[in-house]
């Protein structure tokens, strides 16, 4: 394996990741920063209620983006287990 090589399919992977990452940290920020601008409105400064809120928009984005996101991992997997001949060849 070439340096190169290595250093493609590590580049695949982290985009892989970023992929598969960005949707619940993306659904966890926006759900934080309404949380924030809300209790900072009415002055209600509760912690639990932004955990609890989090959680759930985190369980409901797995919830509803979680098919893809696994059909994407899977896609990925098996294409590097039929690419690994070629890698060390």
């Amino acid at each position: 394996m070439t340096p190169e090589t290595a250093l493609t399919e590590i580049g695949r992977g982290l985009q892989m990741a970023m992929l598969l990452g960005a949707p619940p940290l993306i659904a966890v920020l926006v759900i934080g920063v309404v949380i924030g601008v809300v209790q900072a409105a009415t002055q209600i400064n509760e912690p639990t209620i932004g955990f609890v809120a989090k959680a759930i928009g985190l369980v409901a984005t797995l919830a509803l983006a979680g098919n893809f996101l696994l059909g994407k991992l899977v896609s990925f997997t098996i294409d590097l287990f039929h690419r690994i001949p070629q890698l060390i060849g």
